[in-house]
């Protein structure tokens, strides 16, 4: 069965899709968030990455997003 992709990107469905893919509460997440010292690592970050593009966010770039793993920084470029 195929993964739902999301057609609205927003802040909340960004932190829900990671604390997913890591097997945590979002809760668990701020902004100050290393996502590397909470798990990320490229093999999931590639999986969310087709994803956000997929539903709509052209700026969810694999390199940019590695390069400043902090989540804040994602939300900056992912949601608009």
């Amino acid at each position: 069965m195929a993964e739902e992709v999301s057609t609205v990107i927003d802040r909340e469905t960004v932190i829900s899709d990671i604390a997913t893919v890591l097997d945590i509460s979002s809760t668990e997440l701020t902004e100050d968030t290393n996502l590397l010292d909470v798990g990320m690592d490229s093999v999931r970050l590639m999986s969310l990455v087709e994803k956000w593009r997929a539903g709509g966010a052209p700026h969810a770039d694999l390199v940019t997003l590695a390069s400043d793993p902090v989540l804040g920084a994602w939300l900056d470029v992912i949601v608009p």
